[in-house]
């Protein structure tokens, strides 16, 4: 504190000045409040959806997925992996499934995703999609495939001993054949 008094170099008045510690404390709290409310808004408006073209059930199951399109028609399937066969070309080891998950390319598609058992988490990097399972919650995802074609995932959650052998697999066409796809089913 004599240090204080004795040297000149030292301005008094702003090492104990009230105003200036209300002033650097308010200032950031509304520049956050400025960032913040307008942030918060474009999330809860990104997470709705409004009028979804399809909507999936997904089940996550401890070695499985089950999908069902109950807007149309009621349409339900299991989605095992393939068993790794050194003769297969056409399939990607640990990775493609018996039954793909149709959707139309340019559409929204609304997920609603649930766990029978143990939390999963459906997760599909290429697509920008991530969320999580859990028994007795339904949460929901929308997202839109822009371009046709295959994209892949698995589940990222730590959700039994195999948990890696849960993948996914999203096949993004034309309407026109997502229609005939499911009037064949």
């Amino acid at each position: 504190m004599t240090s204080l008094l004795i040297r000149k170099n030292i301005n008094k008045r702003i090492v104990e000045s009230q105003n200036l510690e209300i002033f650097w404390t308010i200032t950031p709290t509304f520049i956050l409040l400025l960032i913040g409310i307008p942030s918060i808004r474009l999330l809860y408006i990104l997470d709705e959806v409004f009028n979804p073209l399809v909507t999936i059930k997904i089940i996550g199951h401890q070695w499985y997925w089950s999908y069902e399109y109950s807007d149309f028609i009621d349409t339900e399937f299991d989605s095992f992996i393939i068993k790794s066969n050194n003769n297969q070309i056409d399939t990607i080891r640990l990775l493609d499934v018996d039954n793909r998950v149709i959707i139309p390319q340019n559409s929204q598609i609304r997920a609603l995703v649930s766990a029978a058992d143990v939390l999963h988490s459906w997760t599909i990097p290429s697509l920008g999609i991530k969320v999580d399972a859990v028994p007795g919650r339904l949460n929901q995802l929308n997202f839109l495939a822009s371009r046709p074609g295959l994209f892949f995932g698995q589940c990222s959650e730590i959700c039994g001993a195999n948990h890696r052998f849960i993948p996914i697999v999203v096949e993004s066409t034309n309407p026109t054949y997502f229609f005939s796809w499911l009037k064949s089913i």
